[in-house]
């Protein structure tokens, strides 16, 4: 359960982004869905570049197991920034004016309200953003989301995942080489892409599929 009165954290400052960012659709599929997608909306390929092949693998692997699908129309899927980039204004980008987003206060609402049970981020920002709506103070810069971290924090997540409560699972990041952008160059052990879907799109459907009578996800 989230805090409905959380303590305020620093705010974040962030560059404005690109008219195109405001055509694209906020958000889609049903709020009361227990598996939520949050995403950086600068980056438009991760849709379809990065969810649609992991969600290709758990759909493959909840159909093996349990001769079902995920009504995947129905995940609810949001851009949970306006602004993109964070723009630290003094040497400890932690060290800024208190103060509170109205996107986060509205997001940390919906949360609460919705409790949904897989809550999946893609990026440093989206990660961290997460993380300021959980009220969850950062122990590092940000730059501490190198590649290997955010992996640990998706590890940790998966073991640590837990039906009765909000499971925040980050994405590790990745280069799409078809797109536009580079979210990161240094792929670690995820440099595969073939490896990198399967075992992200694994992990989470084994979850999915040993808490596949408390997740009203299936397609009837």
């Amino acid at each position: 359960m989230i805090d409905p009165n959380p303590l305020k954290l620093p705010n974040l400052k962030f560059d404005k982004y690109s008219p195109l960012v405001n055509r694209m659709e906020k958000e889609s599929g049903d709020r009361s869905n227990p598996i939520w997608l949050l995403i950086n909306p600068k980056y438009s390929s991760v849709r379809n570049d990065i969810w649609a092949p992991i969600l290709e693998e758990i759909q493959d692997k909840v159909y093996r197991k349990l001769h079902t699908r995920i009504d995947s129309k129905k995940i609810f899927i949001k851009n949970t920034v306006s602004d993109i980039g964070i723009v630290p204004n003094t040497s400890n980008p932690w060290v800024t004016e208190v103060a509170e987003a109205d996107e986060i206060v509205m997001l940390r609402d919906s949360i609460h309200k919705h409790q949904p049970k897989i809550l999946i981020t893609f990026g440093i920002l989206t990660c961290e953003y997460v993380r300021r709506v959980f009220d969850i103070r950062p122990e590092k810069e940000p730059k501490y989301w190198s590649t290997t971290n955010l992996e640990d924090e998706f590890e940790r997540s998966i073991a640590n995942f837990d039906i009765n409560q909000i499971n925040r699972i980050p994405l590790p990041r990745r280069v799409i080489k078809s797109s536009n952008f580079i979210e990161d160059c240094n792929l670690a052990s995820w440099e595969d892409s073939e490896n990198y879907f399967r075992d992200i799109g694994t992990k989470i459907a084994n979850r999915i599929i040993e808490n596949k009578d408390r997740l009203k996800i299936w397609i009837e």
